[in-house]
Order: C-alpha cells, then sequence, then structure tokens
C-alpha cells in the first residue's frame, strides 16, 4: 500500500469502538484528516471524540464516502454487507484492519510488549504503559480504553517500546484472525485464559489454539508471563520458545502478592520473587484480581531493570482507566460506580473488590448482557453465582436480542429466578430497559448504598440517570 500524504483523509468504519476511538485520535496527531461513523454512539468514546473535534456520522450511509477517503479503517464489528463497506469496495478505496492500521500508523519497528488474556487487559496495559513513562523511557502505548494519567487511550512515544492491549477477537470480515496476531510482541503478559466470544469461539480449546499461535510468536530473546492460577493460560504457555515466568498464587511458583490489605480505595501487597521479599507496593486500585494485575506489572517492570522505588511510586499515582472501577458521583450519601464488567468471573471480581473498598456498605450491582457471550445462555448458570454476591441485584433485558437466536438467548428471568433460589430472600430483579432501571434504584436506595452499574456499553446512559433520579429525589 502506497504512503499516505500529509493531511490524508482516513475515515474509520465504526469510530467509537473502544479500540476505534483511540485510533482515530492517533491518526489525528500525526496530521492526517480523520472523520468516521457509528451507529452506537455513547461515553466515554463519544466525548473523547468530540473533544477532538472529529464530527461522528451516525449510522452506516454509502453518502458517507461521498469524498472519497485516501484509507478506510474497518472495524471487526462490521459485516462485508455494511452500507460503507459495500461502497468502499465499489470506489476500490485502499482498506486495513484496527489492528492492521496499528501495525502500520504505530507499532512500526517498535519493541512491542503486548498484555493479552480474558480479563484485566486494559487496567494492565495501562499501569505498565504509566510505569515505563515514570521511569523515563517515553513509551508509546495503546489501549482499548482512556488512561486517567494520560488523558487517552494512546501515546505516540519518543523511545523504543510500544505497550499494547491484545484482544484476541477476530480482526475484520476480511481477517479472522485475532488482533493480537497482528502486534508482533516481543514479550506477552498473559493476564489470564477462560471461554468467552462464543460468537467467534467454538469452545475453549479453539479459544487456546489462538493463544498458543500468540505464545508461538514470542521471540526466544523474549520472555511470557502468565498467571499460574488458570490451568488454560499454563497450556498454551507450554508452545512458547521463549523463557516463562510465572506469577499468582498457583503452580509452579514465581511471583506473588502476599499480606494483601485494602484502605481507601488503594491496595497494598508485599512483592515476592519466589521466596523473596521485595517490600511493600500500594496501587490505587482494588480487588484481588487488579491486586495481581499490578503483581504482572511489577514482575515486568523489574525483568526489564527497573527499580523498586520508581515502580513504587509509579503505581501509587496510577489513576485507572475510564469506565473500570469509575466513581460516577454520590448523591444523598448513595455512591454510583461503573465499570466494564461482562463475563462472570470479572463480575464477581468487581463486585468484591468494590464490596472491599466499601466495607458495611449494601452494594447493589447492575447488569446488562451486552456482549456477545452474555446475551447468550453459554453461562447461564454462573451467572447467579457472580451475581448473588451483592446484596441487591437488577439485571436488564439484553441488549439487541435479535441478533441471537431465540433458543441461544441467555434466560435473564431464569438468571433472576436462580439467584433468589440461591440466596433465598428475593434480592434479584429484573428490569428491561435503562429508564425503569433508574426509576426503581433511585425509589428503593438509601443512603450508605453502592450502585455498580456493569456493562461493556452505553446502558443507555443508566448510570447518569439514576444520579438525575436521586437528586430529583433529594435524596
Amino acid at each position: 500500500m502506497s504512503a499516505l500524504l500529509p493531511r490524508g483523509h482516513v475515515h474509520l468504519i465504526a469510530i467509537c469502538g473502544v479500540g476505534m476511538a483511540p485510533l482515530a485520535g492517533l491518526l489525528l496527531s500525526q496530521g492526517y484528516r480523520v472523520t468516521g461513523s457509528d451507529q452506537n454512539v455513547y461515553p466515554p468514546m463519544s466525548g473523547y471524540l468530540a473533544e477532538l473535534g472529529i464530527k461522528v456520522l451516525m449510522g452506516y450511509q454509502a453518502e458517507h464516502l461521498r469524498e472519497r477517503p485516501d484509507l478506510i479503517v474497518v472495524g471487526n464489528a462490521v459485516s462485508r454487507d455494511n452500507p460503507e463497506v459495500q461502497e468502499m469496495l465499489r470506489l476500490g478505496v485502499p482498506y486495513l484492519s484496527f489492528p492492521q492500521a496499528l501495525g502500520r500508523f504505530l507499532i512500526g519497528s517498535r519493541r512491542s510488549l503486548v498484555v493479552a488474556g480474558t480479563h484485566g487487559k486494559t487496567t494492565t496495559s495501562a499501569l505498565m504503559a504509566w510505569i515505563l513513562a515514570r521511569a523515563g523511557w517515553e513509551p508509546s502505548f495503546f489501549i482499548g480504553g482512556l488512561s486517567r494519567n494520560f488523558g487517552s487511550g494512546f501515546r505516540q512515544g519518543s523511545r523504543e517500546w510500544v505497550v499494547l492491549e491484545g484482544d484476541e477477537y477476530d480482526s475484520a470480515f476480511f481477517d479472522k484472525g485475532p488482533k493480537f496476531l497482528h502486534y508482533r510482541p516481543e514479550k506477552v503478559i498473559l493476564t489470564s485464559l477462560e471461554f468467552d466470544h462464543a460468537d467467534i469461539y467454538r469452545d475453549l480449546d479453539h479459544l487456546k489454539d489462538s493463544f498458543r499461535r500468540l505464545t508461538e510468536m514470542i521471540p526466544s530473546s523474549g520472555t511470557l508471563l502468565v498467571c499460574n492460577e488458570y490451568e488454560a493460560a499454563k497450556d498454551v504457555a507450554a508452545a512458547a520458545r521463549s523463557p516463562v515466568i510465572f506469577y499468582g498464587d498457583g503452580e509452579p511458583r514465581g511471583w506473588q502478592a502476599r499480606n494483601i490489605r485494602v484502605c481507601g480505595g488503594a491496595s497494598w501487597f508485599e512483592v515476592y520473587d519466589r521466596q523473596s521479599s521485595e517490600g511493600e507496593i500500594k496501587v490505587s486500585l482494588i480487588g484481588r484480581h487488579n491486586v495481581n494485575n499490578a503483581l504482572a506489572v511489577y514482575a515486568t517492570a523489574r525483568e526489564l531493570g527497573i527499580g523498586h522505588d520508581v515502580i513504587g511510586e509509579a503505581m501509587a499515582t496510577f489513576a485507572g482507566v475510564r469506565r473500570r472501577q469509575e466513581l460516577k458521583g454520590e448523591v444523598g450519601g448513595i455512591t454510583v460506580v461503573d465499570d466494564f464488567a461482562h463475563h462472570p468471573t470479572a463480575v464477581q471480581e468487581t463486585i468484591e473488590g468494590v464490596r472491599s473498598a466499601y466495607p458495611g456498605r449494601r452494594l447493589w450491582a447492575i447488569f446488562e448482557p451486552r456482549s456477545n457471550t452474555s446475551r447468550r445462555r453459554v453461562f447461564a448458570r454462573e451467572f447467579p453465582q457472580a451475581l448473588g454476591c451483592a446484596d441487591r441485584i437488577v439485571v436488564a433485558g439484553l441488549y439487541q436480542p435479535e441478533k441471537i437466536p431465540a433458543e441461544e438467548r441467555l434466560p435473564a428471568e431464569e438468571v433472576i429466578r436462580e439467584i433468589n433460589c440461591l440466596t433465598g430472600d428475593g434480592r434479584a430483579v429484573f428490569i428491561e430497559k435503562a429508564d425503569e432501571i433508574a426509576h426503581y434504584v433511585a425509589g428503593e436506595a438509601v443512603k450508605g448504598d453502592v450502585i455498580l452499574v456493569m456493562s461493556n456499553g452505553g446502558f443507555d446512559g443508566v448510570q447518569e440517570k439514576i444520579l438525575r433520579m436521586l437528586e430529583e429525589k433529594g435524596t
């Protein structure tokens, strides 16, 4: 593909995706003229694009390509029969998938550190980039979220390392391989491995095949850091040609976090390299899963030669990522927290983490089945146990249920019945729409309650609607 001229026009189809919006920002920072379209426009990416001055064209229409872009980047959720894709092919405009574009416009000849896994990729990637930055390494990075420390989901640094969130989802309608295979990893952090993405993977073994391909790509001079608490992760690590380092509380032993305590929205833990203590670390994150994420970053930073004190200062000043345990507001002593959790394991870990940060307070879990997997029956048995850890539970209607065959859909009402059967106290209810949920929660919540909202999408702005109704109620 020929080089784009300065101020060349790049159009992104599905620009509001968690990766596509930061890519738009990256392209804009490099001097390209950027346009984009999407049918699902919601915070935080909609606000982020508006701040950049990038206008989002609503919906997908052939006339959006009237100016004939010089290059089109196609999001992975976009099908071949999309009207803009059809027009793109008719016009013969050059096109790339999102990961191909990252390879061309960001990675280039840089040394790549990829964070992969079912859970924790975004937070771990953002923390890794922050530590490298505080150490003076001036890294590039690209994550599927907005880092609060950087105010962005990307940065084009001046030095050799680039930190990338490695997504296992497929790349585009014309490239069904996982995104992370485009990232040429030298070092990989594998945070976890459980079944997910039921729309493209048949089962766990199929998913593991993709991760094996990733571990096989790591050169013998690189390293693979693996959480030993996931058997599937250890299975795929066996395919690596590089040295493998373990972390967590499983076997084989490696890096560990001991003497964990939580206070005031932060966690403290003592770092052990096998049986040798390296001292205590404070990280401004909550939940056992986030302690593991921080441990993985600590181990990687130490392997790169960064000192304990530098890592400690960076972790203590890490401000997190938007939509990951994000405090949305407090009205009348009622706290609203937003999170991206959508897999049962992540849901349960998030609930437990938020509870540890707000001990003694009644905890609500408001959950929208929105991802391609959570809308299916795949985890119908696991969701009741995960959500049942909260004191009050609201499950919303499935997002766009018509896109899932009826026999495959998650039976939300059955999930509610199972929770109430397990707990015996009727704590769970099914409420279809966001407006109805906000009205119900505002009417039932009392001073001291913590309301945790979980969805991997916009959830029709239910977080803001709850806060607004609480204010109107005069709680």
